[in-house]
């Protein structure tokens, strides 16, 4: 998903579970608003006596996934994908009694089981040096009081409403609400507490059952990098996938879906198209040099007679309201449903020719490409083609939960060229979905591949401007580093982006300076 809202910070503090010390550990994360932190909390889980790991671990993961939403809300993310990262290893279980202390009897054997939930965390500046926040997660089954959490622990608003089915993404334990739903939850346990006649071994059934489970997320040291670090320009600029040529793969999809609504109107085609002129403004000299199935994208006969033939220049001034001299209101609205209809769904490759040198080299032709889609971005068809065939990749669209075309299951080492890659995922925290399980499908791991993602939330409102901004100093020869790139795509940046991958890279503009020339 895209948002336009402004996320809430936490501002309720909420009764925690107990947490063990956070240790510093490396870290290698590129960020200008984000920084890099350990995370961990320690969760419970019940379970019936002689339940195998496997199953305590299914729980746990069921209960670990609700921290999402509230980490979400008070502008954190984490990077094991929808909080999978639980290592049996740290269960600590306790065999109890679970009491009714209102039916009265003796009780039921149960398994109380703690885990500890350790990962790596990105936070905003604000929490550079901040040691906790408070939270809290669901029990395993909560989905069978998903109504109560709907109303008590959403903003239950028509956004909250379309994820009823995946709570997760929107419970937000920090609202007035749910912080007076969780203290007449614990009033309750805490009653009950009082009428058991051995703490040590039993357990209220109330307490057992709790629908909220108030915890802290401790954060260990800041760890972000401090130094600079670069793209492997000299890769780049050496032909990855197709000899002698940089390869630039961006893939726009719909971002508005209102059921109706023509190619043109939809927000995705303007950022698509604004993302193209930022990058011929600044580099001119582009030229369409292949269009998928040899589509004619600009000859066009319009429903009065007229003909109409057009240079891609002219779409994308189409798009900022200049229109083709002597056409009526009706024909240019004609024209623009006409453009969007034959340019969607269709690679369109755009090349400028170039002279690189590369240090001390020889100056040698080169071809700079940048082959683009936009449109029902819904497969894995575009996306396998995109990322197989490019050096840098870019999406900017929906990231789908996670569960979209993207989602790394879909792929497998096969549908990654052995070459050095920047993949760049402008959707919705794609730092949580997309990030840590590619780097296992690249050869050389992030040797050969370095990642751009956002933590949180990203607005969809200029984020042409902002990719066009990165991808024009990227290829400018100037040996921008990648602090520098993510500062120009800053009109999108409040979704805390970072790089991974990029420590181990070893190109130096003061060693090796690029110097690029048009043709």
């Amino acid at each position: 998903m895209r948002s336009y809202q402004k996320l809430l910070p936490a501002l309720a503090l909420l009764g925690p579970l107990g947490c063990d010390d956070v240790s510093q550990t490396e870290g290698d994360l590129t960020s200008v608003r984000a920084r890099s932190r350990e995370l961990r909390f320690e969760g419970r889980v019940f379970v019936e006596p002689g339940t195998s790991d496997d199953e305590i671990l299914r729980l746990v993961h069921k209960q670990t996934k609700t921290a999402f939403g509230p980490l979400r809300t008070s502008e954190v993310m984490v990077n094991n994908r929808e909080l999978k990262g639980v290592d049996p290893a740290t269960f600590v279980k306790r065999d109890v009694t679970v009491v009714d202390t209102e039916a009265g009897g003796e009780g039921a054997p149960m398994v109380e089981v703690r885990y500890t939930y350790v990962d790596d965390a990105v936070v905003p500046k604000s929490m550079s040096s901040r040691s906790s926040l408070a939270g809290a997660v669901l029990r395993p089954d909560y989905q069978s009081e998903s109504q109560r959490i709907l109303e008590e622990c959403t903003p239950n608003d028509s956004h909250a409403r379309d994820f009823a089915s995946a709570l997760w993404y929107v419970f937000e334990p920090s609202g007035r609400k749910c912080g007076e739903a969780i203290a007449t939850e614990q009033a309750s346990i805490d009653e009950a507490r009082a009428k058991l006649t051995d703490v040590e071994s039993q357990v209220a059934k109330v307490d057992a059952e709790r629908l909220y489970l108030p915890v802290t997320f401790a954060l260990g040291a800041d760890k972000t990098n401090k130094g600079k670090s670069y793209p492997e320009y000299d890769r780049l600029f050496s032909g990855g996938v197709k000899d002698d040529k940089l390869v630039i793969s961006l893939i726009n999809g719909l971002i508005d879906h209102e059921p109706g609504t023509e190619l043109h109107r939809d927000s995705g085609y303007g950022e698509w198209l604004d993302t193209l002129q930022e990058i011929f403004e600044a580099q001119p000299g582009f030229k369409v040099v292949e269009v998928e199935d040899g589509a004619d994208i600009f000859s066009y006969e319009l429903g009065s007679g007229k003909s109409v033939t057009l240079t891609f220049d002219d779409i994308i001034a189409m798009d900022d309201g200049t229109a083709p001299q002597g056409l009526s209101h009706a024909e240019k609205s004609e024209l623009e449903a006409l453009v969007a209809e034959r340019v969607a769904d269709k690679w369109i490759t755009f090349e400028l020719p170039v002279t690189v040198q590369i240090g001390d080299g020889d100056a040698k032709d080169f071809g700079i490409q940048i082959t683009t889609f936009f449109g029902h971005a819904e497969t894995t068809t575009p996306f396998k083609h995109a990322i197989k065939n490019s050096d840098v990749f870019l999406y900017n669209g929906h990231s789908m939960i996670g569960s979209g075309p993207l989602d790394p299951r879909n792929f497998t080492k096969s549908d990654f060229p052995e070459s050095y890659q920047i993949l760049f995922v402008d959707g919705c925290v794609s730092y949580n979905y997309y990030e840590a399980d590619y780097v296992p499908l690249k050869e050389g791991g992030t040797k050969n591949l370095d990642l751009i993602t956002n933590a949180l939330e990203s607005p969809a409102w200029r984020s042409g401007y902002a990719l066009g901004q990165f991808i024009s100093l990227l290829i400018d020869g100037n040996g921008a580093s990648y602090l520098e790139l993510l500062q120009s795509a800053e009109a999108t940046g409040s979704g805390l982006r970072v790089v991974d991958g990029e420590l181990d890279n070893e190109y130096s503009p003061d060693s090796d300076p690029i110097t690029i020339t048009a043709r």
